[in-house]
């Protein structure tokens, strides 16, 4: 294997580890330490925007309805998410953020657009082009793989 390729596993996994135990430790620390890793996955799935059913959720987050069910009984009892009944059609149920979702919805993005922000400095359009074009290719790799 060749010095480049050691350099960057070595600073994948890092990145990767590092965000994990950034957002644990904020979560521990913040209003909102009562939710897990998982939930705030589930929480930024929602999203703000159009209100999604479970199996849209599930899909983006890659799990079964019946496990995305477990989660969002909880971030339901703990007041982050509502399930809202379609009006035009009472069978289907919607996930929806409460006010407290949102908020913390929000602080999370905060989160995200500042490690962006921070990955992009002092890149011109090429390199952020490349940069782009590797972590597709990287998505595209763990969808497959997994």
């Amino acid at each position: 294997m060749t010095q480049e390729f050691n350099i960057i596993n070595a600073q994948l996994v890092r990145v990767f580890n590092d965000i994990l135990t950034i957002e644990e430790t904020e979560l521990r620390k913040s209003d909102f330490s009562d939710i897990s890793i998982k939930e705030m996955h589930t929480i930024e799935a929602i999203g703000m925007g159009e209100n999604k059913t479970s199996s849209e959720v599930a899909k983006d987050l890659s799990i079964t309805v019946g496990t995305l069910t477990v989660a969002i009984n909880n971030l339901v009892k703990k007041g982050y998410v509502d399930r809202v009944r379609s009006e035009t059609d009472r069978r289907i149920v919607r996930l929806k953020l409460t006010d407290r979702g949102r908020l913390f919805f929000r602080a999370h993005q905060d989160f995200h657009k500042k490690m962006v922000t921070a990955a992009l400095e002092g890149m011109d359009e090429e390199e952020r082009e490349a940069l782009t074009k590797g972590l597709k290719s990287l998505h595209y790799f763990l969808k497959q793989y997994y």
